[in-house]
């Protein structure tokens, strides 16, 4: 044994926890410094790796690996511009609607004041708590943050550019993955669970979305709320953001349906979204997006936190497949570091090693 691994072998562990952790967060300062690009490239990573069972589904039937890996970066495309065209018509339609119901805002806000000064509140304390309240104040914030929205346009630029390189890398990705696992099998089979939980994980929760949406849509359409197109496609959108998406999704339909029919129409629509959200996205969806990802909720709502911080609005969406990453890179190849999908993983089986790995670790 040479010196420096009698070096490591005698490092304290807490050492190694300390190295551990530094690096960590080292890691994730460079990731935030870099989101702008690193979260367009991840994103379109996903999306093809998502589309590479095509490009080999065409290859097998005879179609020249370039003309297949072609197909699919335009089938990427096609669904990103379906994206983001809907994207921007729901956000310019509720801008739109917005300013329709000032008067509506204005009569709400005047009742909340009223009630909270007949409730035995001070006038300069109403004054106080609700001068930032202002209807005009909020509703102009209101649009400035939605028509915002649609500056994350700027992104697709990045995404488009990545896809098509990754296109041209598309005919040689399986003999590269190939070469790998010659000399480094645990890399490549992590490579593999990771483009496997993927493209799971996005497919489940594209079918899951359309079901929510469809039945959210059906759902106002009954109750007489406007725009229920806008609010079907935005409850599909926010269906990519794990945990909190269901809540961002109520909102804009719960107070329109209170500017436009009422206290009673708006608690209607919390009750409907909360009921389909637990039955739906709670209790079925979970079973099948657990399989594919493979952590805990808990672990989930932890990573939807932490990657929001590192790359903003876009960590919010590739939350799960960044920890899906991780887990698979750093913890499921690592023999010693199994043992920390005891916590984090579904399955609390995946901690234990395979019988090969035992004897090398």
């Amino acid at each position: 044994m040479t010196s420096g691994q009698e070096g490591a072998a005698t490092l304290p562990r807490f050492n190694i926890v300390v190295v551990g952790l530094a690096a960590a967060l080292i890691s994730l300062l460079l990731l935030r410094e870099f989101a702008g690009i690193i979260g367009p490239l991840f994103l379109a990573l996903n999306l093809m790796i998502t589309g590479y069972p095509v490009h080999t589904w065409l290859v097998r039937k005879g179609t020249p690996s370039w003309l297949s890996a072609t197909v699919v970066s335009l089938t990427v495309f096609a669904v990103l511009v379906a994206i983001v065209v809907g994207l921007i018509w729901s956000v310019s339609e509720m801008v739109g609607l917005l300013p329709q119901y000032s008067e509506q805002f204005t009569a709400l806000y005047q009742q909340v004041v009223d009630l909270a000064l007949s409730w035995g509140f001070e006038p300069a304390a109403i004054t106080n708590i609700f001068s930032s309240l202002d209807p005009t104040r909020v509703l102009s914030a209101a649009t400035s943050v939605l028509s915002g929205a649609s500056g994350t346009v700027g992104i697709i630029g990045i995404v488009v550019a990545a896809i098509v390189f990754l296109a041209m890398d598309t005919p040689g990705m399986e003999r590269r993955i190939g070469m790998i696992s010659l000399t480094r099998s645990r890399i490549a089979v992590a490579m593999g669970s990771f483009a496997t939980g993927v493209r799971r994980y996005w497919l489940v929760t594209t079918i899951f979305g359309l079901i929510v949406a469809g039945l959210d849509g059906i759902a106002l359409a009954f109750m007489g709320v406007p725009l229920v197109l806008v609010w079907a496609l935005f409850s599909f959108l926010t269906n990519y953001i794990p945990n909190i998406g269901f809540v961002i999704g109520l909102i804009p339909p719960a107070v329109v349906a209170l500017f436009a029919n009422g206290w009673q129409s708006a608690l209607l629509v919390v009750v409907v979204y909360s009921v389909l959200n637990f039955v739906v996205q709670s209790i079925i969806q979970p079973r099948f997006t657990g399989e594919s990802v493979g952590v805990t909720p808990t672990t989930s709502f932890v990573s939807l936190l932490l990657w929001s911080a590192v790359l903003g609005g876009m960590g919010t969406l590739l939350a799960l497949p960044l920890t899906l990453l991780v887990k698979s890179l750093v913890i499921d190849s690592d023999p010693n570091a199994r043992w920390v999908n005891a916590l984090i993983a579904v399955d609390p089986k995946d901690a234990e090693a395979e019988p090969g790995d035992r004897s090398l670790g």
